[in-house]
């Protein structure tokens, strides 16, 4: 070694302002001042498949009803537009209506058996759409 330079020191050798232990770690490793511990933030478990459909099917759309445009939920949109494909004698979308209905009626007979809900008009329902399919058979050419 030269007579001019200095002997490396290890850095634990250098003087420090404040003393290094549990809770203290050095300057060099501390978070630094607006920065997160965590800046990526906790970890997103995957949702489950019903969360996800749930998700969609409350996403809001805009929708043109009756020359307007109206704000509404993609499951309000498919309910009324299956409601509307029924009312046209569209066998299908009436049987996946009266479907719906029933389950809606089992459903609600369950919760409440001493109390219908909304008996009269669930029959009213029924006997229109019994109408639009008797309809629709007879006005089917053959």
């Amino acid at each position: 070694m030269a007579q001019d330079e200095k002997p490396k020191t290890a850095p634990s050798d250098t003087k420090r302002d404040y003393q290094v232990g549990y809770g203290k770690p050095p300057l060099h490793s501390r978070f630094k001042k607006g920065q997160s511990g965590n800046p990526r933030g906790r970890p997103l478990f995957p949702k489950s498949l019903a969360a996800d459909l749930l998700d969609a099917m409350n996403q809001r759309v805009v929708v043109a009803e009756n020359g307007r445009r109206r704000r509404m939920t993609k499951r309000q949109a498919m309910i009324a537009q299956l409601v509307n494909k029924s009312a046209t004698a569209d066998l299908r979308a009436t049987k996946m209506l009266l479907d719906m209905l029933r389950d809606i009626e089992s459903q609600a007979e369950a919760a409440s058996p001493d109390q219908p809900a909304h008996a009269d008009v669930i029959e009213q329902l029924k006997a229109k759409l019994r109408r639009l399919a008797e309809d629709y058979d007879q006005s089917k050419p053959e």
